[in-house]
């Protein structure tokens, strides 16, 4: 297996970044700089994405143990949607690393279930997979599309996301179909409260992918959880509202 990429970058405590689902790394570049003299920021592509390209994506378990190899002995963690149930796993597999967490537009449970009203249908996720083997690139703008409903700044953040997309080698349709199995079929509600590290949630009030209900529901049931709801805003908080977001980074 080839090893994963991580950028790091500034001086100060060390903070882990996680992108989501069909980005790298750079999707943070916008907040980056300000962060990093703050912290000292490791930007991780995802196996299977960025510079990641080559490792496998076989599971939300198998990701998290490979990303974990290649952290620092202590350190807190940033993650964005599918990243931020890398960073829960991290917590949970080594509480003693992890000192501190941010969930950006995460969820415990992508998909909407009986018992969970605030998730995509399955069938929209499962539509997802058999179009990519389609029409790869319409499949992924119709996913950029849902990431920025709900912004009141959409056409921008929009285009930042697919300007971002084309600076990095993009992941092959095989880890795009891998990654929306494990948002289909992760669900890390019954292990939420055993998260014991204090955690900031960030999320877009407006939010259509991990709709904002999720952030409540695991400020509720997370032991030392602080909700930050950004009103206009959907997906992509730190896109949308950079410096707001930035600041959210004074209470770690």
């Amino acid at each position: 297996m080839a090893s994963i990429h991580i950028e790091t970058t500034g001086n100060g405590p060390d903070l882990v970044m996680l992108h989501g689902w069909a980005m790298h790394s750079g999707v943070w570049d916008g907040v980056v700089e300000s962060l990093s003299q703050r912290f000292r920021l490791h930007q991780v592509d995802l196996p299977g994405h960025g510079a990641s390209r080559d490792c496998a994506l076989d599971s939300l378990d198998q990701m998290t143990e490979v990303i974990a190899d290649r952290l620092p002995g202590r350190y807190s963690v940033c993650g964005w949607s599918l990243g931020g149930q890398v960073a829960i796993r991290l917590a949970l597999q080594a509480p003693e690393r992890v000192q501190q967490l941010v969930l950006v537009a995460s969820t415990p449970c992508f998909v909407r279930r009986a018992d969970w009203p605030w998730g995509m249908e399955d069938s929209t996720l499962t539509l997802f997979m058999e179009n990519l083997a389609r029409d790869y690139t319409q499949t992924l703008n119709r996913f950029l599309t849902l990431q920025v409903s709900g912004s009141e700044d959409q056409a921008r953040v929009l285009a930042w996301l697919r300007k971002s997309i084309l600076r990095g080698q993009p992941p092959t349709p095989a880890t795009l179909q891998a990654g929306l199995k494990i948002l289909q079929t992760s669900d890390l509600r019954a292990e939420l409260n055993q998260v014991s590290q204090p955690v900031l949630l960030i999320h877009g009030r407006n939010d259509v992918i991990t709709p904002a209900g999720a952030a409540d529901w695991m400020q509720q049931h997370l032991p030392r959880a602080r909700l930050v709801l950004f009103p206009h805003c959907g997906h992509a908080p730190f896109l949308s509202f950079p410096e707001q977001f930035v600041s959210c980074f004074d209470a770690l």
